[in-house]
């Protein structure tokens, strides 16, 4: 038997074997912990749409440039012109309860991948999004088999844990940004932050990138090794166990349901101390690399090619330099290391961008900065729901700008007079498309 040590950071060249000897079967003994809270349905139907007025407050010494530079921005905004390549509808669906707690717990628990006999179980796929069917179908099940006291079956342990554990699974919608935060490590940082590190974290579709893109963060959360729940082939026992991850709602914390009110600032505060070490080494590289100018503001531009890119982005920028910003033009890509968007986003005055996944980098500023997000036509509702209210909870100014018809590039391929320019969201609820709540 073997007891588990504290979490060690994993790092590029590190390689992990898995021992095939028995079937991983975990095991829950002390009844006292088990409990289950069941999932209930709460239809919530979203029909208005919120128009921002400009916010912008005093953010630093340099109010006055940032107070130019919105206004330039504006009149800009009179000559941008997106590229938009298709439309988009974004109406609400039907939602489980957004403060649902997803949690499986039983006197006696076996989570079996192997093929021991069964005496009771149920079928659980341990992903947030419990309200969009298409993508739980992709989520492997997990088989929760209760066992009564005088079964006569008793399971050998070859690793007996003594903190709880968090059964999640990092498949659904990848290759996005919004949905890597809000569906994952910020639900993890919900149901987990109160153990205080003393949880082990058990991964159902585990992938080394997953692992590797929050190798930073990862530490935070948790003092023990990350488990693979199909690779890993031992019987882990456990005194407590939770299956799945609770949510809260978009990109954002609820404190009267979090232990000791935590709130996004707290998860953001995470995220500094989680990013610290490598920010240090990357400010190291810089200062032999070029030499910044610290007496400047900064504005950090997050910059798509594909169907919503700023077509005069070059003009946005010569803007901002010409009225006293420091401009750094950052274009993320999936393989993009996390701390070095970081690093950029915590050190700037004012981040703009086209609504997309791509704003979850919001998280990244220090609250008091500036979020500028550009919204394209038919994407009103969704651009609030998912950055603005989220942003502005994190203590940012934001400042939303619909763009006018003129200034997208769909203005060029239809009638000056049809409705795909004058009403989008009416056109597209005629259209028959459906939501879907990917931002």
């Amino acid at each position: 038997m073997e007891q588990y040590h504290r979490y060690q950071q994993w790092k590029k060249g590190d390689v992990c074997l898995d021992e095939e000897s028995h079937p991983f079967v975990f095991v829950c003994e002390k009844t006292g912990y088990c409990k289950r809270a069941r999932l209930k349905l709460l239809f919530l139907v979203l029909l208005s749409f919120i128009s921002f007025s400009f916010i912008l407050v005093p953010l630093s010494s340099h109010l006055l440039l940032l107070f130019l530079f919105y206004i330039h921005l504006v009149l800009m905004m009179k000559g941008l012109f997106l590229y938009q390549m298709y439309m988009l509808l974004f109406v609400p669906l039907y939602l489980m309860d957004q403060f649902a707690v997803i949690e499986e717990a039983f006197d006696q628990i076996s989570v079996n991948n192997g093929n021991d006999e069964i005496f009771q179980h149920e079928k659980r796929r341990p992903y947030t999004r419990k309200w969009e069917k298409s993508v739980m179908d992709t989520i492997d099940e997990l088989d929760l088999v209760s066992k009564g006291e005088n079964s006569g079956i008793h399971q050998k342990c070859d690793v007996k844990h003594d903190v709880p554990a968090v059964f999640f699974s990092t498949g659904g919608y990848t290759g996005n940004l919004y949905h890597y935060f809000n569906d994952g490590i910020l639900p993890l940082y919900i149901t987990s932050q109160h153990f205080n590190k003393k949880i082990v974290f058990v991964i159902l579709e585990y992938h080394d990138w997953w692992i590797s893109k929050y190798e930073n963060i990862l530490p935070h959360l948790t003092e023990y090794p990350i488990i693979d729940f199909r690779g890993d082939k031992r019987t882990h026992c456990l005194p407590e166990a939770i299956v799945g991850l609770k949510i809260h709602d978009e990109l954002t914390i609820n404190a009267s349901l979090m232990g000791r009110n935590k709130t996004i600032r707290d998860f953001r505060d995470m995220l500094d101390e989680a990013y610290l070490p490598r920010i240090r080494g990357l400010i190291q590289e810089e200062m032999i690399e070029e030499k910044r100018d610290l007496k400047k503001p900064e504005v950090v531009i997050i910059a798509r090619n594909d169907s919503r890119a700023i077509l005069n982005e070059d003009l946005l920028v010569k803007m901002a330099e010409n009225i006293g910003f420091q401009v750094e033009v950052l274009r993320p890509q999936r393989t993009t290391e996390l701390a070095k968007i970081y690093r950029s986003l915590n050190s700037s005055d004012v981040m703009i961008g086209v609504h997309g996944a791509a704003m979850t980098h919001f998280l990244f500023m220090r609250p008091d900065s500036a979020f500028i997000q550009i919204i394209p036509l038919g994407t009103v509702w969704a651009a609030d729901t998912y950055y603005g209210q989220p942003a502005v909870k994190l203590g940012l100014k934001y400042i939303g700008y619909k763009i006018l018809p003129q200034e997208s590039s769909l203005y060029n391929e239809y009638e000056k007079s049809d409705p795909v320019l004058m009403d989008p969201d009416s056109e597209q609820q005629r259209m028959g498309v459906h939501k879907k709540d990917l931002p």
